[in-house]
């Protein structure tokens, strides 16, 4: 199989000989031969091109600056990643890690490309701006993560997709026996592409998610992790601090019937999901819980950037809210916490969120540059 290395230097030289001034109708062709050989040319193409492509809407954002500077955060708003108003955060792709050079323009940057590896030319300044997931490349595996408020689409050779939410970080090892994801922080969405040969394992703590063709999503809070499964069928492994597998128990209604949801044929501590079934792992255990598919669709409205409430405390909703937002909602009052609320908002748009508290409940607000505090 074509190292997956090598397959991104070939994406990326095409790109840079593509955006030359020689390029004929005969390399055009050639690059349509190189892209029918295999998706996963494709998907490397793909990325490189979408960063490439970002990036030269970023410099003429960054027009009138000397080379190398970075325009200065605020000006980041003026992409609709970072706009409330937005109808949703766009899925913008992570790449390779940016590098330095010292040409003065795109079309020098091309003429400088057989100065570098293709992959390094490649690699813009999208990632130095912060706009989508930032990317590391290590002996390792590569490093993707998210700013407060970001939701980035990570694409993987093998044909699967990671969708990340804010504040995440992941760690990603591709190896012909096994696809390696690490959750260091957040919350993302798999969507994995089926490989019986090489399961595809996320790692959060003590707590291993195992799947070869699903899709599903993990939160991390600390050693707390909660899996959602809308597709197919995952198993979760959870070890205690001390060692040996923990307990499993479930919430839904008749929980003899819903056991076998949760069968126990794997290792101490394990347990399978299917759709529409919510694990939540910890040190006390696992507790399964199973909804309707489309209560956990709604779950995972974060995906199109915003929130979807059913009888949602006052207190949770707004930790959803600070979770996305440097600017923090603060609740005084412990019976504003308890209020319930249903609803759908924009998840970086919390200032509508406290005018609809203003407006429909005894809730009165204050607000500073960075807090905004909520009383009776």
């Amino acid at each position: 199989m074509e190292a997956h290395r090598q397959m991104e230097d070939q994406a990326a030289a095409f790109l840079a000989r593509r955006d030359g001034d020689d390029w004929t109708e005969a390399n055009q062709v050639e690059l349509e031969q190189w892209l029918a050989g295999s998706i996963a040319r494709r998907v490397a193409f793909l990325r490189l091109e979408a960063a490439w492509d970002e990036a030269r809407r970023l410099k003429a954002l960054s027009a009138g600056l000397p080379s190398g500077v970075v325009p200065p955060a605020g000006e980041w708003r003026h992409s609709p990643f970072f706009d409330p108003e937005s109808a949703a955060s766009p899925r913008v792709e992570a790449v390779a890690p940016a590098v330095s050079t010292h040409s003065s323009s795109a079309k020098g940057n091309v003429r400088d490309a057989t100065r570098v590896r293709p992959l390094a030319f490649a690699a813009t300044v999208l990632l130095a701006l912060g706009v989508g997931a930032y990317f590391i490349s290590t002996p390792r595996g590569d490093r993707y993560s998210t700013p407060i408020g970001g939701i980035a689409s990570v694409p993987l050779s093998d044909g699967s997709n990671i969708t990340l939410n804010t504040a995440t970080q992941v760690r990603v090892e591709l190896t012909p026996h096994e696809r390696d994801i690490r959750l260091d922080a957040g919350e993302a969405f798999f969507e994995v592409a089926h490989d019986p040969a090489r399961p595809f394992v996320v790692q959060v703590g003590n707590t291993r998610i195992i799947a070869v063709g699903t899709k599903f999503s993990v939160r991390r809070e600390g050693d707390d992790v909660r899996v959602v499964v809308t597709e197919g069928k995952v198993r979760v492994e959870s070890q205690s601090r001390r060692g040996g597998g923990l307990g499993v128990t479930s919430k839904s209604e008749g929980d003899a019937d819903a056991m076998p949801d949760a069968t126990r044929d794997g290792p101490p501590g394990a347990v399978f999901l299917t759709p529409g079934s919510v694990a939540s792992a910890s040190d006390d255990g696992i507790v399964i819980e199973n909804e309707a598919l489309a209560e956990v669709e709604d779950d995972l409205t974060w995906r199109q950037g915003y929130f979807t409430f059913h009888d949602t405390s006052l207190a949770d909703a707004v930790a959803e809210f600070n979770r996305y937002n440097k600017h923090q909602i603060v609740i005084e009052d412990p019976a504003v916490a308890a209020i319930r609320i249903s609803g759908t908002f924009r998840a970086l748009n919390y200032e509508a969120f406290v005018r609809v508290l203003d407006d429909g409940f005894a809730i009165h607000s204050r607000s500073s540059e960075d807090t905004t505090t909520l009383r009776k």
